[in-house]
This record gives C-alpha cells, sequence and structure tokens, in this order.
C-alpha cells in the first residue's frame, strides 16, 4: 500500500474527528438511505471451492471445525444452545465461521447440525427480543452487548445460506430490542470497541426490509462505540506494547484487526470523504509502527511492533482477512484484495496444524521452536501461547478460527451495479449466478498462489452481455489475459482489468501474473523473500511432542504439541552485491493432499545461506540480531565463518516452525 506521511495521517484523522462532531451536532435523518458498496459479495452457497481449496475446507471440516461441538464443553453445553456452559461470544464464533464451510462444501450432515443449533436459538428468543443467553435484568446482571452483535451477524449468514425467513424474524425483533436497549445500558467495554460488527446485520436487514429505524440503531452503535480515528491520532498505539506490558481496549490486537473495516461500514451511513481516506491511513499506519511480512501487524496479545518475535493473535488474522472483504467489497480498491490474498496465504495457514486438529494462539514470523515456555516475552500473554493445541493460552481462537477459510471462498468473486462479475481473489472455485436473467457460470482452474496461471472459464445458458472485472495483482508487472483465441492483452498492475462483451457459448480466459522474487528489508535490516503473494521461509525438521495429556479434552488427535526443530535454524542469507539474494531459485511441485504443509508444498526454493553459530535460542525463542550484528560482504570481519550451503525455503504457510526474516551474510 501507498506511504503516507505523519502530517498527512494527522490531517486525516483531524478531517474525521470534526466530522464526527458535524454529525453529533446535526445528525442526518434517518430516511437517508444507506450507500451502496462498490461491490457486492454474492449469496452464500453461489461460490464453490475446487482443486487445492476445496481439499483444505475438507480438511478444515473433517478437523476441530467440523467436531468442536461434538466435545468441547464452551460448544457442546454452550448456553446459546441450552446447555449451561459459556453463553457470550463462543458459540457464535463457531457459528460465524462453520456456518459458510457447512454451505460452501454443501456437507449435509454439518448443515443438518447447525440448523437443529440455530432453531433452538430462534425459538427460545424471549417475547422482549433477547435471546436466551441476554438476562432477564440486564441492569444488576450485565452482560456485554458484543455478543449479541456477533450472534445476528451469524444469523444473518444462516438465513442468507438456508432462507429461513424465521431467522430472519428473530434477528430483527433482536435489533428492535437492542435500540431500546442501548439507552438503558449503552455500549462498554467489548461492545464499545467493536459497535461496528454490529452494522452488518443493521445494514443486511435494512436492505431486505428499508425500515428507517435500522439506521436510526446503526447511528446510536456507532455514537456509543469508540471513535477509532480519534485513537489513532494518538502517538501511544505507535508504541509497541512492553514485552508482559500493560493490557489495553486501545491496544488489543483483535480490535484493532476488526476495526480496519469501521470506517467502512460508517462511510455507508453519511459517505464522509474522511471515512474513505482512513480506511486506508489506518492500515498504512499499522504497517509502519507494527507490520509484518505476512501481511499482518503484531499483537500478543497487544500491538507489539514490527520485531519478527512478537507475536500475531490468530483472532487477528481471521479478523483482519474479514474487514478487508469488506474493504474491497465498499470500497472496489485492488490493493485492499491484494492484502487479503498476502495475509490468507501466509498468515493464516501458519497459525494451524496442516490437519487442521490443532492451532496457535499466537505465531511469531522467525519461530525457532513452540514450547511451553514461561520465559517468554509476550506482550500479555501466557507460556503457552504458541503451542499448537486445543485451546492454548486462551479460548477465543478455538472458536473462532473457523471464518478465515470459509469467508474467503465466500468472497472469491463479487458483482458490480452494472451486472459485472468481479474476481475479487484467486482461487480455484466454480460460481453460479443469474445475470441480467441469464444463468452464468465461471469456473476458475488454476493452483495460483503456488502457479502464475490462472484460467477462467465463462459459460451462458442464453446470449447476455456483461463486464468481467479481474482484479490485476499490485505485484503482477507485465500480467497477461488471452480471451479464447484471441491475440494476448496486457493488463496493469494494481487494477481491475476490464473485459466486456456478449457471453453464450464456453470461452476460457488464460491468465497469466508473471511471478518476481524480491528481498525486502526488514527488522534489524533483516531480509524476507517475497514471490507473488507469498514469503518464503526456511523448511526446518520438526519433531513433535505431545504435552498437556493429563488436560481434559486433550485427547488425540486434538491434542497440545510442542514443536521443536530437528534440523538448524540460524542460518542468514547470502547476498549478492547487496541486491539480491545468492543463488536463489524456485521449483514447481505437485500441490500436495495438505496444500499449507512443509511436506505438500507447491513449490519450493533454494538459496545459499551460512550458518551462524553466535545466533542462538534466548530465553526459548530465536536470539535478537540487533543492526551491528548484521555483517556485509564488504566487511572486514565476518559474522560468520561456517561454509556456504544451499538451504530450502518454502511458502511461509506451509511451515510450522520456521525463519523469515533472515540476517545477512557475505556470500
Amino acid at each position: 500500500m501507498s506511504t503516507i506521511d505523519r502530517r498527512t495521517f494527522l490531517a486525516t484523522v483531524a478531517a474525521g474527528a470534526a466530522a464526527t462532531r458535524t454529525l453529533a451536532a446535526q445528525p442526518p435523518p434517518s430516511s437517508r438511505p444507506l450507500s451502496d458498496p462498490m461491490f457486492r459479495p454474492l449469496p452464500l452457497g453461489a461460490i464453490r471451492p475446487a482443486g487445492w481449496l476445496q481439499r483444505q475446507l475438507r480438511i478444515q471440516a473433517d478437523g476441530l471445525s467440523g467436531h468442536l461441538d461434538e466435545f468441547w464443553p464452551d460448544i457442546a453445553q454452550s448456553q446459546w444452545f441450552g446447555g449451561t456452559a459459556e453463553g457470550w461470544e463462543r458459540a457464535p464464533y463457531w457459528l460465524d465461521g462453520v456456518i459458510p464451510l457447512a454451505w460452501l462444501l454443501d456437507d449435509r450432515p454439518l448443515q443438518t447440525r447447525i440448523t437443529r443449533y440455530v432453531d433452538h436459538i430462534v425459538t427460545h428468543q424471549r417475547a422482549d427480543g433477547w435471546y436466551a443467553p441476554y438476562p432477564e435484568d440486564a441492569t444488576t446482571k450485565r452482560y456485554d452487548l458484543w455478543a449479541i452483535l456477533l450472534a445476528n451477524k451469524v444469523l444473518t449468514q444462516y438465513h442468507e445460506a438456508a432462507g429461513d425467513t424465521r431467522v430472519l424474524g428473530a434477528v430483527q425483533r433482536s435489533l428492535r430490542a437492542l435500540l431500546t436497549g442501548l439507552d438503558r445500558t449503552p455500549l462498554y467495554g467489548w461492545g464499545k470497541f467493536r459497535w461496528y460488527e454490529g452494522l452488518v446485520p443493521v445494514f443486511y436487514v435494512y436492505e431486505r426490509t428499508r425500515e428507517p429505524w435500522l439506521l436510526d440503531l446503526a447511528r446510536k452503535l456507532r455514537a456509543q462505540g469508540a471513535d477509532f480515528q480519534a485513537l489513532f491520532a494518538s502517538d501511544d498505539l505507535a508504541v509497541p506494547t512492553p514485552r508482559r506490558g500493560l493490557w489495553k481496549w486501545t491496544k488489543h490486537v483483535v480490535n484493532t484487526a476488526m476495526a480496519t473495516k469501521a470506517s467502512a461500514l460508517s462511510w455507508r451511513l453519511d459517505q464522509r470523504a474522511a471515512d474513505r481516506a482512513f480506511s486506508t491511513a489506518m492500515i498504512e499506519f499499522l504497517d509502519r509502527h507494527h507490520g509484518q511480512v505476512t501481511g499482518m501487524f503484531s499483537g500478543d496479545e497487544c500491538l507489539a511492533g514490527r520485531n519478527p518475535l512478537q507475536g500475531t493473535e490468530l483472532c487477528a488474522v481471521v479478523e483482519f482477512m474479514y474487514s478487508l472483504e469488506h474493504l474491497f467489497s465498499v470500497f472496489g480498491e485492488p490493493r485492499f484484495a491484494d492484502r487479503l490474498e498476502r495475509v490468507a496465504f501466509n498468515a493464516l495457514p501458519a497459525a494451524i496444524a496442516p490437519d487442521m486438529w490443532s492451532h496457535q494462539y499466537d505465531q511469531q514470523v522467525n519461530q525457532a521452536q513452540c514450547t511451553i515456555n514461561p520465559e517468554h516475552g509476550w506482550t500479555t500473554n501466557g507460556p503457552e501461547s504458541n503451542l499448537f493445541g486445543l485451546e492454548p493460552n486462551y479460548g477465543c481462537c478455538t472458536s473462532n478460527l473457523h471464518q478465515g477459510w470459509p469467508k474467503f471462498a465466500a468472497h472469491l468473486w463479487m458483482k458490480s451495479a452494472d451486472e459485472g462479475l468481479v474476481a475479487a481473489a484467486w482461487a480455484p472455485c466454480r460460481l453460479d449466478t443469474r445475470v441480467r436473467g441469464a444463468a452464468v457460470s465461471v469456473a476458475v482452474d488454476t493452483d495460483y498462489p503456488f502457479r502464475e496461471a490462472i484460467t477462467v472459464a465463462v459459460r451462458a445458458g442464453s446470449a447476455v452481455r456483461f463486464p468481467l472485472l479481474l482484479r490485476v495483482p499490485g505485484w503482477a508487472d507485465g500480467a497477461t489475459v488471452r480471451v479464447g483465441s484471441e491475440a494476448e492483452q496486457p493488463m496493469t498492475a494494481g487494477t481491475l482489468h476490464r473485459i466486456e462483451r456478449e457471453w453464450r457459448e464456453p470461452i476460457a480466459l488464460t491468465l497469466r501474473f508473471p511471478m518476481r522474487a524480491q528481498a525486502t528489508r526488514r527488522y534489524n535490516e533483516a531480509v524476507a523473500i517475497e514471490r507473488g503473494p507469498l514469503v518464503y521461509a526456511l523448511k526446518l525438521g520438526e519433531a513433535w511432542t505431545r504435552v498437556n495429556a493429563d488436560k481434559p479434552h486433550r485427547e488425540l488427535p486434538h491434542g497440545d504439541f510442542e514443536v521443536r526443530a530437528t534440523t538448524p535454524w540460524n542460518y542468514g542469507l547470502a547476498v549478492d552485491d547487496q541486491q539480491g539474494i545468492d543463488g536463489l531459485r524456485f521449483e514447481e511441485r505437485p500441490v500436495g493432499a495438505q496444500p499449507f504443509s512443509p511436506a505438500g508444498a507447491g513449490v519450493v526454493a533454494t538459496a545459499r545461506a551460512r550458518q551462524i553459530p553466535s545466533w542462538k535460542l534466548v530465553h526459548g525463542w530465536a536470539g535478537e540480531l540487533s543492526p551491528a550484528d548484521v555483517e556485509w560482504s564488504d566487511r572486514a570481519r565476518p559474522v560468520t565463518d561456517q561454509p556456504v550451503e544451499t538451504v530450502t525455503l518454502v511458502p511461509y504457510g506451509c511451515t510450522n516452525i520456521r525463519i523469515a526474516e533472515f540476517p545477512v551474510v557475505r556470500g
């Protein structure tokens, strides 16, 4: 994304704050129509995954996601489903991911279980509109409204997928209760910092009923919620949270990841220019002060700076993806979808075991091992935070990890206002929809992001004219497309390439996105290897050791595991004239049954490197190397006298332990 300076950023924030004050003094009428997004996501179920993506979602359904309700008490015995366990966010979180998963896969047994759970929620809604877990007397027994905002967002997904009108009615009654309930108990805690999530179901119901009071509710949520444009004007958010430091609402990484879409949702209410500008400014701020090479920003559990040892919480990964899906939908800017792919193909799979039966709470870019570590340096998390396990550190990620892949798949294609089909992100899939009354199918055949080539086959049931908008990644200089047997056309990187024609007979479009490797400078002058949307990391031998076997619900396969390296991890990459990586080569391999695993990587790289004996584990983590430790090839005293070796790199998302930001050594 483009870079803006501090002065421009503060001007953007100031403009947003001024606009907020104006709106508070003169609120716009609720009858003002809600602005349409640039592109609309297709109904859930219109897109079906194919190829490696279908395998990935099947692995997920066969892992924790499809079985968590069978053994984990916070889901299996949730108050939302009539039990006595947790009755707040965990069951709605799980449904938020498993609903799109079940409908994307057309998994009937999973759909049947979900329908039973949703039916219980709807039939046990009280006459006053509140769902059963909400206390009868909320003035004496407080209940943070975040869970209600989340539950309504979940139920709108179910309504879209299953078409159950009772569910839409239940959400409408809940929103009515919320409208008056906010006067009695204004937002606080998590609800205050996640108010914009409530706009998702509000807008969904409004677009189906056009009832003006829903926009009153949307503005009330915004007025009571945290003002992120004001918060980001503070220098405090630029400063990394000290290790074992002070937990803050304002620096909480999941709140932050969710909030990146707040201004886009707010923009739909009033079309404020400051809201549009802030969406980009907020992400650039996070990149500048906390950015990681995976496309994420650090937070373990609070914003933690650019050091590759500081972790990123899995909840933040899936929520940032969902925010980016909204940002692309509302504003139509390709850079948001570029970022979505970067996070989806790197940070998301790296935090979940290849069989998807265990996950991490925190992942590290430089993660030499994953152990129970009392000497850890997280900001506020605990010693088990980067175990691969059932419930490492805290159970929110256990219940929330499920939305990442399914929502990504559900947002691969969207529709434009002129009935065009928009390729938002690239992965193998099939789309079936109707355009101007004609049945249209689009099949995407590709091993992208492991390959440069993509085939898009379009078929219409009857002749129909509409545009096809193909997103060209910002890194894809020299991209081309061939329509059928026509001459190859150039495409411009970072744009939506428009092909408008009459479609009927099956026609194939062949796209090519050239992937050129680059070595980018990171924290402490380290280098990271990037090629296309993928980051590359050192492939390490792994030894998995089961731990916590005495804890409840740690039966195999959903146990807890430490992972240690069985091969050296302490390598520096050799540079050639300080410009490129010495001996860097890429080789395509078949994409494995587990696409994001060390053995299943669809492409591997080799590079020249030297071991650095002085680079050791410190407090259970890869030690931090300062710029003074990084030795260039023209220095008289090299950091290492070890021989040059050839090392193997694989996509970051295919690793469980790794080094991805490397010191530089002489060749």
